[in-house]
């Protein structure tokens, strides 16, 4: 069955060698894209749906969440709000609510925001582990994550739990049994390369294990404050670099020459009242950005990708353009995808119709929700 999205009054298509069309028209078939085009130049299709002059973009791509965990983070928030700073301490509160829940529990609440997600537009998430941190409790986080997306991604390496005899032992751990235990239900592998968490040597060696696994390496760098993390992207070569908040020239010539995607998350800087990263330094010095929520209980619990990219127009000096070209094509970028964040002829029929004639309300009218229909692999399911 073929289907015809016609009266499309403006198609951002996320493919560089055609990137907007007005007056558009769709056709999808098999889950794919077929066909993109002016109205009225359509081949036909088994069946029409009028879209009524809407703008079309493609599903939008976090390529950055923590969906597996239990119990919340109000208290901190509230404590932040009063002035206490952020150190990503709260990582271990959410680590003990989270081994104490049960599988059935973390399913249904990952079910949840992932749910959450789709209603606002977006059709690829990757979910990380990092809230277990025992050899069990992350195989089981990413077994339940691998139940809503191939992305997931090996995050034992979040921080060092309390309970390790020491940082080494710990890091001993990650890269052995917790590794062997997690790396068939993961397809990335991460480390927070951060003051409080894992320094330089640390970093390298998980990587570097990850890697031997089979797993493809991406990390959080550099968003506390100035760190090695975004050297080390460039260095293995990894998919993304995240936050990337606190950079040098230095570091933003390494991600452009190695070409890893700066992955930045505004929702972690509106939580936590920290400075937002410069996109417009990042995008002008030729790096790809991708756009995506960060996703958890602690430093960004917001589930909305248009919420993010209203505040990269607002607060790191995108454009319009730029920000839902990050939140589409970039986060796919990200995750080393070419399936999506694109309606271009190939690609996964994976769209959001926005009640609106043009992606620009997306941070034109911040919080109302524009999401009209949300289809996956050519079906609507919103």
């Amino acid at each position: 069955m073929s289907t015809l999205l016609d009266r499309i009054g403006l198609l951002y298509t996320g493919d560089p060698e055609r990137e907007e069309i007005e007056d558009a028209a769709i056709v999808v078939e098999d889950g794919r894209v077929v066909w993109t085009g002016t109205a009225g130049a359509d081949p036909g299709a088994d069946e029409r749906v009028d879209v009524g002059g809407r703008c079309v973009i493609p599903g939008f791509v976090d390529s950055h969440a923590h969906l597996v965990f239990a119990g919340d983070r109000t208290a901190e928030f509230t404590a932040r709000m009063s002035g206490e700073p952020y150190t990503a301490g709260g990582i271990r509160t959410t680590v003990a609510a989270t081994r104490a829940a049960g599988d059935a529990l973390l399913a249904e609440r990952t079910a949840a925001l992932v749910t959450e997600m789709l209603a606002q537009g977006t059709t690829t998430v990757e979910i990380k582990s990092g809230y277990g941190l025992t050899v069990e409790d992350e195989r089981r986080s990413l077994e339940i994550a691998r139940r809503f997306t191939r992305e997931t991604t090996y995050l034992g390496a979040h921080v060092v739990p309390p309970d390790a005899p020491s940082a080494d032992d710990y890091v001993r751990m990650v890269t052995g049994e917790m590794l062997e235990a997690c790396a068939p239900y993961a397809r990335w592998v991460d480390v927070f390369c951060e003051r409080g968490a894992f320094d330089a040597d640390q970093t390298r060696e998980i990587l570097l294990a990850g890697t031997k696994a089979g797993l493809l390496p991406r990390i959080h760098a550099n968003q506390l404050g100035n760190g090695p993390g975004a050297q080390i992207a460039a260095e293995m070569g990894a998919a993304s670099a995240d936050h990337c908040t606190h950079l040098t020239d230095e570091d933003v010539s390494a991600l452009s020459s190695a070409g890893v995607v700066a992955t930045l998350l505004p929702g972690a800087e509106f939580s936590t009242r920290s400075p937002y990263p410069d996109a417009r330094r990042l995008l002008d010095a030729g790096v790809t950005v991708a756009l995506a929520t960060d996703c958890n209980p602690g430093s960004s619990f917001t589930s909305s990708m248009p919420f993010c990219l209203a505040l990269a127009v607002r607060e790191m000096r995108m454009t319009p353009l730029e920000a839902v070209r990050a939140a589409t094509y970039g986060g796919a970028m990200a995750l080393r995808r070419d399936d999506v964040g694109t309606l271009r002829v190939g690609a996964r029929a994976d769209l959001v119709i926005l009640d609106a004639p043009s992606y620009v309300h997306l941070a034109y009218r911040p919080g109302v929700p524009l999401a009209a229909q949300v289809w996956k692999e050519g079906h609507r399911l919103v």
